[in-house]
């Protein structure tokens, strides 16, 4: 099969990485991809949100599916266009991608379908959102722009003051541009945090996959959010009874509810849950393999992850069994100091070379200069992995070594997993 990959980040490595050992792959493109890529497959020059460049490509090269990595590309219509064109691609229609494009929508199918959430309140007009935080009593208190922000548009605020200052970051000075332009406010929800991973064909799902991700910069979950600075496989909680629970009251229901009410959702369900007292509540869905915590659970897939895709695309998920090894595994983000503000990139990395089956790097923020030499290019640059029978034995590994590896200003957390 000739593949199109689109994406650059750590997940796109690690999944075209998974991808790279399948039997039925012909020929892999990657667009952009990153320095990681370039070693497995070919990087082509267009950016995952030129769509007709996408769809030009592929139809140039016959490409036979194309898998899409990041939620920019699907919520701007890729599976659409690629669709009407006659081109098999994994991924989730604009419509049904508004489960992540749009956290009120979710919120609204959430509520109907009895799925366990937060309760929560959606405004578009800023002054109301104000005159219901001045009235709010309880803190704290979690304010969402609705739209895409790269995982770093929810404030967990303290304080009524704090929750007015994102109001205002939000609504009024929109840092985060129209994703801002409807606002949610919704409960705080404390408890154990975790991420369910599930493929779906729009009616059948997986055995279900889950990680923990760390989203602060800082050790001990301090500092801004981040795109994420590591995570690991399974959570510490994970079991049957949870996975179950998990498979019964969210995933097999949201996908009953896009199929039932909306548009059916093919591609890979991600729900972000808070295993709270009460049982497990959705923080919010995206609609497609996290990062960083594809580069913890693709090295558990025992299946040939092609086969996977194929089934779901042509709507026969159930035929295959998707089997999620039992080992646990952990991945540790270097990135480049300063980040996520203003960093510095251009630096050589050495120390890329390491030993061992079970340790996997997977690049992020790389790329070649002129000499061919691997160099940063962007926040979080390099993403360090390692399998093991245990997550202590597994995190070990990793930070053994990550000391192997530098370049000017590297910083990553030491906590992941500990």
């Amino acid at each position: 099969m000739k593949i199109l990959l689109v994406g650059s980040g750590g997940r796109e490595h690690a999944i075209a990485w998974k991808i790279s050992q399948s039997p039925k792959l012909e020929k892999l493109f990657i667009a952009p991809g990153n320095a990681g890529t370039k070693s497995i497959g070919t990087n082509v020059e267009i950016s995952d949100t030129d769509i007709d460049a996408l769809k030009n490509f592929a139809l140039a090269r016959e490409i036979d599916l194309t898998i899409v990595g990041p939620e920019a590309p699907l919520a701007l219509g890729i599976v659409d266009v690629f669709v009407e064109t006659g081109l098999s691609i994994f991924g989730p229609t604009a419509s049904a991608a508004r489960l992540e494009s749009s956290k009120s929508f979710a919120k609204d199918v959430m509520k109907k379908w009895n799925i366990p959430t937060a309760s929560y309140k959606a405004f578009q007009d800023p002054e109301k959102a104000h005159a219901y935080l001045e009235n709010l009593n309880y803190f704290p208190t979690v304010l969402k722009a609705d739209g895409l922000a790269s995982g770093k548009g929810v404030y967990i605020c303290q304080h009524k003051s704090e929750a007015l200052s994102a109001l205002q970051d939000i609504m009024v000075s929109k840092v985060f541009g129209d994703a801002g332009t409807t606002l949610v406010i919704e409960e705080f929800l404390e408890g154990w945090e975790l991420s369910a991973f599930a493929f779906t064909d729009g009616e059948s799902i997986s055995d279900l996959v889950a990680a923990c991700d760390y989203k602060r910069v800082g050790e001990g979950d301090t500092g801004p959010n981040t795109g994420g600075m590591g995570a690991f496989s399974p959570p510490r909680i994970w079991d049957q009874n949870l996975k179950d629970q998990i498979r019964d009251l969210v995933i097999k229901p949201i996908v009953e509810a896009m199929r039932t009410d909306h548009e059916p959702f093919v591609g890979t369900i991600f729900a972000g849950m808070m295993i709270t007292e009460t049982g497990p509540k959705v923080v919010e869905f995206n609609c497609r393999l996290g990062d960083p915590e594809t580069q913890v659970i693709l090295p558990l897939l025992g299946n040939d992850i092609l086969e996977i895709f194929e089934s779901c695309v042509n709507r026969r998920l159930n035929s295959v069994k998707v089997d999620w090894r039992k080992d646990a595994s952990v991945a540790v983000v270097l990135a480049s100091g300063g980040y996520p503000s203003a960093y510095s990139t251009g630096y050589p990395i050495d120390g890329l070379t390491l030993g061992g089956d079970s340790v996997n790097i997977f690049h992020a923020g790389t790329k070649l200069d002129e000499e061919g030499k691997i160099i940063t290019n962007g926040g979080r640059v390099l993403a360090v992995n390692a399998l093991a029978p245990d997550i202590n034995q597994a995190a070990d590994v990793v930070y053994e070594n990550i000391r192997e590896i530098t370049f000017r200003n590297m910083y990553y957390r030491a906590d992941v997993a500990k």
